[in-house]
């Protein structure tokens, strides 16, 4: 498998599927229409925590936030920290959008697309936290390429982090899972597996919320979910 080098997002788009469901309701347009326009990450110039927020403050970076819940939980956990998620499913981002402006949280960023392209203009080292919640499997080894848990996204994540910084995923698909390992092992350099016992990535850890995705795996279709948490050497 050819590794990626870390900041050419070029090579690494595109890891999604399909960008939208249902239609929105009327109230979700209107979310999107109106109340992104004043959250949303810039398309153009470097991310930094001065930019978004005005201050210094430990940034989080989410990869595919689904429909915002966890983010939200976070941003509401930690207030005087800025939340950063990406997400090319537009129903996705109007949840997100929901969660944001029913709880208040004013300190979430949203980009609606390509999260690797945003995650390349964040400087190097600036980035305190960043999550791969239950992202796409795509299954077949045909499409293993299309994973975001691959070497050049794991080596772009690694340049993104500060020293001491978390990188989270989750998955409750087992054949991600042990592809996930498989490139982590490859990656001994730059992080260090938080885990001493099995119970460490059986078992949520704290801070960590669940989602409607993860509940519909495991509620609806019986899977185990696993959760693995990575500092930066």
């Amino acid at each position: 498998m050819t590794a990626h080098k870390p900041g050419d997002p070029t090579t690494l788009n595109r890891l999604y599927g399909r960008s939208q469901g249902k239609p929105l309701r009327a109230s979700q347009q209107d979310l999107v229409e109106n109340f992104l326009p004043k959250i949303a990450v810039p398309l153009e110039g470097d991310i930094t925590s001065q930019g978004l927020f005005g201050d210094d403050r430990p940034m989080h970076f989410e990869i595919g936030f689904g429909s915002g819940e966890h983010m939200a939980d976070r941003a509401d956990m930690l207030p005087d920290h800025g939340f950063i998620g990406a997400e090319p499913f537009l129903n996705g981002v109007a949840g997100a959008l929901t969660h944001a402006k029913e709880r208040g949280l004013a300190n979430i960023r949203i980009h609606h697309g390509d999260a690797l392209q945003v995650l390349a203009r964040i400087p190097d080292g600036a980035l305190s936290f960043v999550y791969l919640l239950h992202p796409d499997p795509w299954p077949k080894a045909r499409h293993a390429k299309r994973r975001m848990m691959n070497d050049g996204p794991v080596q772009m994540i690694a340049a993104k982090l500060k020293k001491g910084g978390e990188f989270r995923f989750g998955t409750d698909h087992d054949i991600y899972l042990r592809h996930a390992l498989m490139v982590m092992r490859r990656h001994t350099d730059e992080f260090e597996w938080l885990a001493e016992s099995p119970a460490d990535w059986q078992n949520r850890p704290a801070g960590w919320s669940e989602t409607r995705y993860e509940r519909k795996a495991r509620e609806v279709f019986g899977h185990e979910v696993w959760y693995f948490r990575y500092r930066r050497k």
